[in-house]
């Protein structure tokens, strides 16, 4: 199908009618001066084709279509193209016979709009039909390429250019039919979720609510049948009892009379024998009376012995205390000798440390001196030298004076060093004198030195495991201070939980095991319990109560066998509802939504489910509580997520203030519930029971710390007590020597060996100065006569010398100081130290005067005590002999008391079995009337006890009394009667037939669920079978695309290739990019190449795409505007070779392009209206040729 005829009229600047005729079959060119109306002939074109977008034809409405707006009095427009439609294979659909098509659209100034095909009116989606089967969609069109078709191309990114691709494949309607596909996926979700929401929210729970009422109206029966036979069998019991009773009442009544005779005969006789029995122990009592009258001796013996006994606990008393308190001053000793050795030790280090660093101080202010002196010297030889004269007078001059003290220091050096000789010679025949007498004291004293010997070895082994032990003595105390403020810490924390408790009271879930061996951890527990709210999250806590409602206090279980068990056997004290794990089918909101839901308002709205935290194995229960809410900032979020139709979430909001914003349309709000807070008590209760915990963990290890410390302590102090007596042994031992003969001639041997050492260190040193003089001596003389010789550099050489010999005197005199102050601050400390010595040698010396005090106290008590004890003795034993006088008397009543009080007790039960009896025939009595008056009650009441009364009591029967536990029978009626007058209030007699048609529901609802989800699933099988095919198609266009897309670029660019390949690291499936190679270098991007060579890419594309599925017509508008002639050449000669088959229809401005056509339209814009003038371009160019031919031809 092509254009063979188009009509004009009142269309844009064509206010008069044109007829533009004569249109090539393949290549037709049109061609003008800007304005002329060229761009109008495409305008009008697509205009009949049915554009939707007016942009694309430059208009933004239709009356921008009529001409000059209708301003000129032209109202409508209307465009007319004859199509020629003899190639039937390429007919549209129901037009094969008719061998031209005529089709006009029609459009008025405040008209309508109107399609004519063949002259008959038609609708305007029959005129799309019509196109779109010729593969003519103006409005998706890949034969239309506009003027800014080409820049778009070149700026498209891969998935756009994958596009292309798809459109030209054909997929692109794959596409449109996955969304249609996905939309009734949404509807089919949308339909699942109304019925989970109807099963979830209607059916569920009013099916839960009919089986409970269902068992309880199979209780209530059941209760009926069981009642009606208790009450009978406890009837039937109670006649029995009281036709019993009236028959033996008359027996027992002459039997309890007779034993009421005898007990009044035997009371009489018991009372006779206590009035003789008072009557002697009043005799008796007189007798004794009378004898402690006349002997009061005894109570004067008995005050004695009581006060002595009394001074004797006081003195007793006073010695303990005097005891204990000599105890504590012992130990404040033990702590002071512990203390003493501590502050000997730092003395002696102290000392030590002195020692070392005064010695220091004594070398370095030796060396400091030497230094002075050696300066002062070189000072005043460099001055006798350098002047003549002496630096002191009385001096001589120079070397002279130095030569001379050297060789009077030679002199003192020998001196010395021989008188030291001397002494050393007598020294050593002392100690032949002495050392004979100091071994044999020695061997006189062997004893003693060994065992000293042996102690002080013992004393090494003590002292090392006392200071093995790294322990504080005064660890004890801060233990028990720590012990004790973690128990009242526990104590407060309990208080608290006790506290929190009492509030929680609703939170209570008791029962008891439903038979032995119950596994409790398949019990999870409360809702409320089981989660936790984090406390960033806590300002949600009565969003969530809200949210969860009575189902805060439902009870998880692990499954419906420990639910059942417990309702049956577990004797609740409530009423519960149980959620079994295992059978829970929670509806939660879907993803999707929740999605659509953050995106709109963000961290204003969070689903419930996402604000808790719970153990995984109790999800199910925490996703139908909290699984299908939102909860939301305020009151806007809700009404939107709740009510709106534009973000299509409808789910259930709560606020954070409590308010309910459901979808069904209810809105819930106001105070808040009597309940609220429950879940931060919950997780108040929740944090104090892990504090409780850690502490108790705290305190059970720092417990077992503290009896690790006391067992450690306890050794500490038996081997410190054994170390201290050590230390006294050897003190004993050491004074018990120092006043032998052995300790004066070990004293003697030590002075002579300590004298001897003294003088021989004399020796040596005077050696040393003997030899150090002479040598500086030589050293003098040599430098005497190196002056000589050389008087000048020696002096230079001097100076030096002194400068540097006061450099180092003036660093000397630092470090001097320096250890000096060192020094003067160990004294400081040695002398506080000291200080302490003297403070606790004091406290000590006090002390054990104290001690000494005691010990004479006590033993003043002692002594006392013994004095007492005599006295004590002595007046017991006065008092036992008068005692044993009136010993006699007390026997003799003791006894009379005795059986005065052993009859008093026989009558005492006689009186009781007396009143029993007597009691017993009043009860008699009125049992008998009672049982008579309850007999007749009963036969009246019951008329079936005179039929049934004969099998009453007898065995196999209904009333077989011994078969039942009648006080059993009794409370289970009792508890029956309850039950049934309880369920009988609340029982739903209609519950059966309802429950049918709820069930029946269900199932259907359940049969639909089924049934959309298999459609669901089928419609998702599809799209996949779509996907794969649209992946086949793709690459075969692909394929295709590509070839043509190189060949038609190398013809339009001869010598250089492009292609199309997918980017680095993806596949066609995601996009595709244009690669060119110029000149045998492929480029890296399409910025490389110029203006020109990229409008020739996007147009080899565009081409490839037309010659891969050909259209029957192409409309091109000015493609070539960025190319130079001999391009636009080669694309007319393109479009001339390769689509023979189409009909091309080229606006274009450059000769290049319009010579190739065939036809060649030229618009002219004249007196403001178009026209249009049709050359037929091709056969003159042909006779034109033939022309020159034959006049070349001539010419030869």
């Amino acid at each position: 199908m092509r254009i063979q005829e188009l009509i004009i009229e009142g269309f844009k600047s064509y206010a008069s009618r044109t007829v533009i005729t004569g249109w090539d079959p393949q290549f037709n060119a049109i061609t003008g001066l800007n304005g002329s109306g060229k761009s109008n002939i495409l305008d009008a074109i697509c205009f009949l084709l049915g554009i939707t977008n007016l942009s694309h034809v430059r208009a933004n409405s239709l009356q921008d279509l009529v001409y000059k707006r209708g301003q000129a009095g032209i109202t409508k427009a209307s465009v007319t193209i004859v199509f020629n439609n003899e190639d039937r294979a390429k007919s549209p659909l129901g037009y094969e016979e008719c061998k031209t098509i005529s089709i006009t659209r029609q459009i008025i100034i405040g008209g309508r709009n109107k399609y004519l095909i063949n002259g008959h009116n038609a609708q305007q989606q029959n005129v799309a039909n019509l196109f779109q089967s010729v593969q003519l969609n103006v409005n998706n069109p890949h034969f239309l390429i506009m003027q800014g078709k080409i820049t778009q191309v070149l700026n498209m990114k891969p998935p756009e250019i994958l596009a292309m691709i798809e459109e030209a494949a054909g997929t692109r309607m794959f596409e449109e039919k996955k969304k249609k596909a996905r939309e009734t996926m949404a509807k089919k979700d949308k339909k699942l979720e109304e019925i989970s929401s109807i099963l979830n929210e209607e059916i569920f729970p009013k099916l839960d609510k009919l089986r409970n009422q269902k068992k309880e109206f199979i209780e209530y029966q059941k209760i009926e049948t069981e009642l009606d036979y208790l009450q009978r069998l406890i009837i039937a019991y109670d006649f029995q009892i009281n036709q019993e009773r009236l028959d033996r009442s008359d027996q027992d009544l002459q039997l309890k009379q007779k034993v009421l005779e005898e007990l009044n005969n035997k009371y009489n006789e018991f009372e006779e024998q206590k009035k003789v029995m008072e009557k002697e122990i009043n005799e008796i009592t007189l007798e004794r009376e009378k004898e402690l009258k006349t002997g009061g001796h005894f109570q004067e013996l008995d005050e004695t012995v009581k006060e002595i006994s009394r001074k004797l606990v006081k003195i007793k008393t006073q010695k303990n205390l005097k005891i204990d308190s000599m105890k504590e001053e012992a130990k404040s000793l033990e702590s002071l000798d512990s203390n003493i050795h501590d502050v000997e030790e730092a003395i002696s280090k102290k000392k030590e440390e002195f020692d070392n660093e005064n010695k220091k101080l004594e070398q370095i202010k030796l060396n400091h001196k030497e230094e002075v002196k050696k300066t002062q010297k070189l000072e005043e030889l460099l001055q006798t030298l350098t002047t003549g004269m002496a630096a002191k007078e009385g001096h001589e001059n120079g070397y002279m004076e130095q030569l001379t003290e050297s060789k009077k220091q030679i002199t003192i050096a020998s001196t010395e060093n021989e008188q030291a000789r001397i002494k050393i010679s007598h020294l050593k025949e002392d100690l032949k004198e002495w050392k004979p007498k100091a071994n044999m004291a020695e061997r006189e004293n062997k004893n003693l030195l060994k065992e000293k010997e042996i102690i002080e070895k013992e004393i090494n082994k003590f002292k090392e495991k006392v200071e093995s032990f790294d322990i504080d003595p005064n660890q004890e105390h801060k233990y028990i201070e720590q012990l004790e403020d973690m128990k009242s810490d526990i104590y407060d924390i309990k208080d608290k939980i006790d506290r929190l408790s009492s509030q929680l009271v609703s939170l209570n879930f008791d029962y008891t095991d439903p038979y032995p061996g119950f596994d409790k951890s398949k019990i999870k527990g409360l809702v409320a319990e089981l989660i936790t709210i984090p406390k960033d999250k806590i300002d949600t806590s009565l969003a969530l109560e809200i949210t969860a409602g009575g189902r805060l206090y439902n009870v998880v279980v692990e499954n419906e066998v420990v639910g059942a068990d417990l309702l049956e056997h577990g004797r609740l004290k409530r009423r519960v509802t149980i959620l079994p794990l295992n059978k829970i089918n929670a509806y939660t909101i879907p993803q999707n939504k929740i999605d659509t839901a953050k995106s709109i308002w963000h961290n204003k709205v969070n689903i419930a489910l996402s604000l808790i935290g719970y153990d995984e194995e109790v999800e199910a229960a925490m996703r139908l509580v909290f699984g299908s809410t939102f909860i939301c900032s305020d009151p806007t979020v809700a009404k939107d997520l709740s009510y709106s139709n534009k973000t299509n979430v409808k789910s259930r909001c709560v606020t954070l203030a409590g308010d309910i914003y459901d979808p069904s349309g209810t809105l819930s709000g106001g105070a808040k519930p009597s309940s609220a807070g429950i879940l931060n008590k919950v997780q108040d209760m929740k944090e104090l029971q892990v504090q409780l915990m850690e502490i108790q963990n705290k305190e059970q290890t720092m417990r077992k710390e503290f009896d690790n410390y006391q067992r450690k302590l306890q050794i500490y102090k038996q081997i410190k007590k054994e170390y201290d007596l050590k230390l006294h042994q050897k003190s004993l031992l050491d004074d018990q020597l120092s006043k032998s003969s052995y300790a004066r001639c070990k004293q003697m041997v030590d002075d002579i060996e300590k004298q001897l050492i003294e003088q021989q260190e004399i020796a040596r040193s005077s050696s040393e100065k003997l030899a150090n003089a002479k040598k500086e001596a030589k050293r003098i003389e040599n430098e005497m006569n190196d002056f000589a010789n050389n008087k000048e550099s020696k002096l230079e050489q001097m100076k030096i010398e002194l400068n540097n010999s006061k450099k180092n005197i003036s660093k000397q005199t630092q470090i001097v100081q320096n250890c000096q102050r060192n020094v003067d601050v160990i004294q400081c400390d040695l002398d506080q130290l000291e200080k302490d010595k003297h403070s606790i040698n004091d406290q000590k010396l006090n002390i054990n005067q104290t001690i000494e005090k005691y010990k004479n106290q006590i033993k003043e008590f002692e002594d006392s005590i013994k004095e007492v004890e005599i006295q004590y003795q002595k007046s017991k034993e006065e008092l036992d002999k008068e005692r044993k006088l009136l010993s006699q008397y007390d026997d003799q009543l003791k006894n009379l008391e005795n059986d005065l009080n052993n009859l008093s007790k026989q009558n005492t039960e006689i009186q009781l079995a007396i009143k029993k009896i007597k009691h017993d025939l009043e009860r008699f009595n009125n049992d008998k009337k009672n049982s008579h008056r309850l007999i007749q009650i009963m036969l009246n009441d019951y008329p079936w006890i005179n039929e049934q009364k004969s099998l009453f009591g007898k065995p196999n029967t209904p009333y077989d009394f011994n078969a039942h536990n009648i006080d059993e029978s009794k409370k289970r009626l009792k508890q029956l009667e309850e039950r049934h007058e309880s369920l009988r209030k609340q029982i739903n007699m209609k519950v059966m037939d309802t429950i049918d048609r709820v069930e029946k529901k269900e199932a259907s609802l359940k049969q639909m669920f089924s049934t959309v989800k298999r459609d669901k699933s089928k419609i998702e099988e599809t799209i996949k079978s779509l996907d794969g095919y649209k992946r086949d198609a793709l690459e075969t266009t692909w394929e295709k695309v590509n070839v043509d897309f190189g060949s038609i670029f190398s013809e339009l660019l001869p010598g250089n290739s492009a292609k199309l390949e997918a980017p680095e690291g993806q596949t066609i499936t995601q996009g595709l990019e244009v690669k060119v190679c110029l000149g045998g270098v492929w480029k890296q991007s399409l910025t490389e190449l110029s203006g020109g060579q990229r409008s020739l890419i996007a147009l080899s594309l565009i081409l490839s795409l037309l010659q891969f599925k050909p259209a029957p017509m192409y409309i091109l508008d000015e493609v070539d505007a960025a190319l130079d002639l001999s391009h636009t050449q080669n694309i007319g000669q393109l479009l001339r070779t390769r689509f023979k088959g189409s009909q091309f229809i080229v606006v274009s401005l450059k000769e290049g392009m319009f010579n190739n056509a065939n036809v060649l339209f030229k618009a002219k814009f004249k007196d403001g209206n178009s026209t249009v003038e049709r050359i037929a371009q091709r056969k003159k160019n042909i006779k034109d040729l033939n022309e020159r031919r034959r006049a070349l031809r001539e010419k030869n």
